[in-house]
């Protein structure tokens, strides 16, 4: 059975600070057309659940939509690291990694309507491990792989370097440790910097 893990949009939900908000709303009603509801959003691309084009941060990075959507699909490993600040390869090297996904859970309660002060992150050196096992994507339960008042964003350039593409606010509040399938598919917006996505999880051997 797949499990949705994608934080759901409401007008309510926390945006980065000097970001849009997200808001939807009814742009006419099937009273006014006399046929159909007409609904329109408004948001910032990095609300929620998503995924940042290395165009995010890298002016000459690629772009959302070139992003290949096969590296999207695939087997995944879920790690729980509660509670911790800094997580170091040493850490990932006592945990059995399989598949080219990985997904780390730092939390077990989510509150997306609340932004928080502080992120765990990772070492550079436990980006370049998980390149060197095969990671292609990584995601997280926070909203940035960074620290939230980080201006030079090392960890988005590390991660880009080692060609890994990185999700954030991954809702695992409700999932535990173990393998997976995993798919997280952004919208196919040209020349976008990043985009929500909607992930789903499956538990292998289930």
């Amino acid at each position: 059975m797949w499990i949705d893990v994608t934080q759901t949009l409401t007008n309510d939900i926390a945006n980065w600070p000097g970001d849009e908000p997200f808001q939807f709303k009814l742009s006419a009603t099937k009273e006014e057309t006399g046929s159909v509801n007409i609904g329109s959003i408004s948001t910032s691309t990095h609300i929620g659940t998503h995924m940042d084009a290395p165009f995010h941060f890298d002016n000459d990075g690629i772009k959302i939509h070139e992003i290949d959507v096969n590296r999207l699909i695939g087997e995944a490993t879920l790690v729980e690291f509660i509670g911790e600040k800094l997580i170091t390869r040493e850490l990932l090297e006592h945990v059995d990694i399989k598949g080219t996904i990985v997904m780390i859970k730092t939390k077990y309660e989510a509150r997306s309507d609340v932004f928080p002060d502080t992120v765990p992150v990772l070492t550079e050196d436990a980006i370049a491990y998980l390149s060197s096992i095969g990671i292609k994507v990584f995601g997280i339960d926070v909203p940035s792989v960074d620290e939230i008042d980080s201006k030079t964003l090392d960890n988005h350039h590390a991660f880009n370097r080692y060609d890994i593409i990185n999700i954030e606010n991954l809702l695992l509040e409700n999932v535990t440790q173990g393998y997976y399938d995993f798919i997280g598919l952004p919208l196919n917006i040209v020349g976008a910097d990043g985009s929500p996505i909607r992930a789903v999880i499956a538990k292998k051997g289930e």
